[in-house]
């Protein structure tokens, strides 16, 4: 196990003072049994490039709270394993959490493939449970304890892929057929499916659509096969390793379509942003935050800001646009309904999150009867311009625009998408 003692948090609480006002230093220090929230997080295996910079703006959030007093004016504690990136470790690491750690609280790390594994053991124990880019978990379960922090929201189907195909149909001249291709793990399926339905209700013909394994190595025969097809659109949902792979296969075939991208996870990711460098030029994915002034909500830049050094020392994502902000509000979430609560119990904590708004640093949000976002926020972006392999460029609210939804669009749509260019 991996957390903060009581010890680190006394130091923690030492270094987080010279960067708080002095008002805020002043505050009672916490004390008594520290508040414990456990989670699993994929601190290694393909999901660790997200997980850890989570795990890192954990840690910035309970050094923020006990700076500040902490939670019910005890000091917040967090308990979590690393799950490896594997969904079959996660129920036994609940099950040790809420049974030997004796955590107060349970979240959950990153992704819908570890978020949905743990719902089993905190439904049988009535726990609140507030997730992480978790997408359309609780649509099976129904569980009335469960809030997810993604940008999602209930009909997954039905605006998922929204964005996505409303930009393609903007196109001149307006594109006929789309090419479907995506990693065979419940969040993709879900795109997919959004996909399919979207594209046939706007007319759109489907031209090639295959599922892949996760062992999947070798992406130039599918890129091939896409290529052959001779869509106008090509939609692909990845998560990091497949991601690149599947963007080299490109380069190196040269592919040029109108319109690619999609759900493919990994140029989020800093380190990957750098390997790929121009094959991102003109490449549609979906986002959850980029830098865009558009995007600039209370404590945004600021979280960023203080995450940004201390990345630097941890060897993790070194922008961190995609996850630390997400992750940051997840614990807010946590954080406002136990202060308006006044107290550690699951059902009034679970009650308060369906009431109430909550403020975050990726703005207000409210959770639906079924725990995810009253409103949908979907974002779709495209690179533009990318030069090189520099890291500075990518600062830039020019490099990733964001051209859905509207109301927080911040450049216009380039095409075609050729990757060997």
């Amino acid at each position: 196990m991996k957390g903060i003692s009581r010890r680190d948090m006394g130091r923690l609480a030492l270094a987080a003072a010279a960067t708080v006002p002095a008002t805020a230093r002043a505050q009672t220090a916490p004390s008594g049994q520290p508040i414990k929230i456990g989670f699993s997080m994929s601190l290694s295996g393909g999901l660790a490039g997200n997980g850890r910079p989570a795990l890192t703006t954990h840690r910035i959030w309970a050094e923020d709270v006990n700076a500040k007093g902490g939670l019910l004016g005890r000091p917040v504690e967090l308990v979590y394993y690393d799950d490896q990136s594997n969904g079959s470790q996660v129920p036994g690491i609940y099950t040790k959490l809420l049974d030997v750690d004796k955590v107060d609280i349970v979240v959950s790390g990153y992704s819908t493939a570890i978020a949905a594994p743990a719902m089993p053991v905190v439904m049988q124990r009535n726990m609140a449970f507030v997730s992480l880019f978790a997408a359309n978990v609780n649509s099976d379960f129904k569980y009335d304890r469960y809030f997810s922090v993604t940008t999602t929201g209930s009909d997954l189907k039905g605006t998922f892929a929204k964005g996505f195909i409303d930009i393609a149909m903007a196109m001149d001249p307006k594109p006929r057929t789309i090419a479907i291709v995506n990693l065979d793990s419940d969040f993709h399926q879900r795109a997919a499916e959004s996909t399919r339905f979207l594209a046939k209700e706007r007319g759109l013909r489907v031209v090639y659509d295959r599922t892949y394994p996760p062992t999947t190595v070798d992406f130039s025969p599918i890129m091939r096969s896409v290529q052959a097809a001779r869509p106008d659109v090509v939609f692909i949902g990845s998560y990091p390793p497949d991601t690149a792979g599947m963007l080299r296969a490109a380069s190196e075939l040269r592919v040029s379509f109108p319109m690619m991208g999609g759900a493919m996870i990994g140029p989020h990711i800093t380190a990957q942003k750098l390997q790929l460098g121009p094959i991102l030029n003109n490449l549609v994915v979906w986002d959850v935050y980029a830098p865009a002034p558009t995007l600039q909500f209370p404590g945004t830049q600021a979280l960023i800001e203080r995450y940004q050094p201390i990345a630097a020392r941890e060897n993790t994502d070194a922008l961190g646009y995609y996850v630390p902000p997400m992750a940051y509000a997840q614990m807010q979430v946590v954080e406002q309904a136990v202060r308006r609560v006044g107290k550690i119990d699951q059902a009034a904590l679970a009650a308060d999150m369906h009431a109430n708004q909550f403020d975050t640093v990726i703005g207000p949000m409210r959770f639906d009867a079924q725990g995810e976002w009253t409103e949908d926020r979907n974002l779709y972006t495209q690179y533009q311009g990318v030069q090189g392999n520099g890291i500075e460029q990518f600062r830039k609210p020019d490099t990733q625009v964001v051209l859905y939804p509207p109301k927080y669009k911040s450049g216009e749509f380039r095409k075609p998408y050729t990757a060997g260019a």
